[in-house]
């Protein structure tokens, strides 16, 4: 399966490499004769619009291992400039909407592809079945719809989604080329989700006798948490029992839908239009560790959306977003409030050094009877669930290829969710985070020529192919040899000709 969406800040960074370089399509083959003609040229009526950009929306990646897989690259030194990915990567619905002018296959120009799902490891990802895609030209006068559930497989651990639905559409004129309004339309809607019903990245057995060293801590608390980990209804990676089958650190029990657009906008004062590139996210509410006593409700005041436009000059060029706001919930009680001004919030995960009432982990304010912590409690924080929104990154810069003009990208995200260690977990070799949920990973990048694109036509006619050149100079005729050949057949074909001659002639009987 093909993952959904790509690492932001790898993103961000490739936002200044060209776009069209950036579109997944068939490259162009390199010259062989440069005094040839070339591999395909039209003929008759020809599209005078140039533009590319493109947009996607994830709906959820898991990241296990983030920030500890070296990024590939097929640039030398750039490995060690780019930032690390996740050692794996699970994720569902994307939305993906893609136009390139340039493309060197016609039927690449315009790509609108909505995937069920896919799993990367180290940055390496196989093909999605069961994607929805549409390409053009030819146009289609009607989009493509289906939907897909997903089967149950041994990654049902880390993610679990339900019924997925998608709808791509993909337009092009034979005559204005992009000039068709709304060029590429995609969006995946997903009925439900869960994701990490247990974190393998920690250990499974509640005795870590042995293993439990904490540098900040004496021989005499490690033991400590030794002994309270032991008291606990499961392992670190179910985080102390409150994980299971029936229960997962997160899950969405309304729809989550994405939508990425492409399309041509009017530029005020021109008579030439401007890219535009959109992605789109509509969520109500994501519940944390639903159905156990330390619920969490995070509730979506405010949906993100992220729209960046070139009108082919940085200073009419523009990229504007919505915002996320989020409210955190827990048992009644307000925990805070994510959004620009306040982008992340903490949700502490700790053990009570003493015999707990219930055999469940503190998390947040409360016990796992559910009830709120009581004054005086001695309790140890082994871990943090990190909430928070992220903000905007963009970049643009004037080019030259494949077109004179500017482009302009940009990245977000509606909400991340971090399993962070704290100094006190003293297990060897710990990563900085644990494992990461990204809930509406949004990309968008448009590019247009300077002055806007031109929606017309123009005729072209077909280029005659240069005069052969001769492959080197002709010999002199040295001897006889050089006549025999042409005098043997001239020859040879007065003498058929003989024969047909006397064949056809009547015969005169003897007297």
């Amino acid at each position: 399966m093909r993952l959904l969406a790509l690492p932001g800040a790898v993103a961000v960074l490739v936002l200044a490499a060209g776009p069209a370089g950036a579109q997944p399509t068939t490259p162009v083959p390199p010259v062989v004769d440069p005094g040839g003609p070339p591999a395909s040229a039209p003929v008759g009526v020809r599209p005078l619009g140039r533009a590319v950009g493109d947009a996607g929306t994830g709906l959820a990646v898991i990241r296990l291992l983030p920030n500890t897989a070296p990024t590939r690259s097929i640039i030398p030194g750039a490995e060690d400039k780019l930032p690390k990915q996740a050692g794996v990567e699970v994720g569902f619905g994307l939305a993906s909407a893609q136009v390139n002018s340039e493309a060197y296959l016609s039927f690449e120009k315009v790509i609108a592809q909505a995937s069920p799902g896919g799993i990367a490891v180290q940055g390496a990802s196989p093909q999605t079945p069961g994607a929805l895609a549409q390409t053009a030209p030819p146009n289609n006068v009607q989009p493509n719809s289906g939907g897909i559930n997903p089967p149950s497989t041994p990654l049902d651990t880390l993610v679990k989604a339900g019924l997925l639905n998608g709808q791509v559409h993909a337009q092009w004129s034979d005559t204005l080329g992009p000039c068709v309004g709304t060029i590429a339309d995609s969006s995946t809607e997903l009925a439900s989700l869960s994701a990490l019903n247990a974190i393998p990245t920690l250990p499974s057995t509640p005795d870590l006798a042995g293993v439990f060293d904490a540098p900040n801590l004496d021989p005499a608390a490690d033991q400590a948490v030794v002994d309270g980990l032991k008291n606990l209804a499961g392992g670190l990676s179910t985080l102390g029992g409150v994980l299971g089958a029936k229960s997962a650190l997160l899950s969405l029990p309304n729809t989550l839908a994405a939508r990425s657009v492409v399309r041509l906008v009017d530029i005020p004062g021109s008579p030439n239009k401007a890219v535009e590139s959109t992605s789109t996210m509509q969520v109500a509410a994501v519940k944390l560790l639903a159905g156990t006593p330390f619920e969490l409700s995070v509730n979506v005041v405010s949906q993100p959306t992220l729209t960046v436009t070139s009108t082919g000059d940085k200073a009419t060029s523009t990229v504007r977003y919505t915002a996320p706001i989020l409210d955190v919930v827990q048992g009644g009680k307000s925990l805070g409030r994510l959004d620009a001004a306040n982008p992340r919030l903490d949700v502490p995960i700790g053990i009570p050094l003493q015999n707990p009432v219930e055999k469940l982990p503190i998390i947040g304010d409360l016990l796992g009877n559910g009830q709120v912590i009581p004054t005086g409690l001695s309790k140890l924080d082994l871990g943090v669930l990190r909430l928070s929104v992220a903000g905007l990154n963009q970049k643009g810069e004037d080019s030259t290829q494949p077109f004179q003009g500017y482009q302009l990208g940009a990245t977000a995200r509606l909400l991340d969710l971090q399993v962070l260690p704290t100094d006190a977990l003293g297990l060897p070799n710990l990563p900085s985070a644990l494992a990461q949920i990204s809930l509406g990973e949004q990309v968008a990048r448009a590019y247009a020529p300077t002055g806007g694109v031109v929606c017309g036509t123009a005729t072209s006619t077909p280029q005659q192919p240069p005069a052969p050149q001769p492959k080197g100079p002709q010999l002199a005729y040295t001897n006889a040899a050089y006549h025999s050949v042409p005098i043997f057949w001239a020859g040879t074909g007065m003498l058929l000709f003989g024969v047909v001659l006397v064949a056809a002639l009547p015969r005169r009987k003897r007297v």
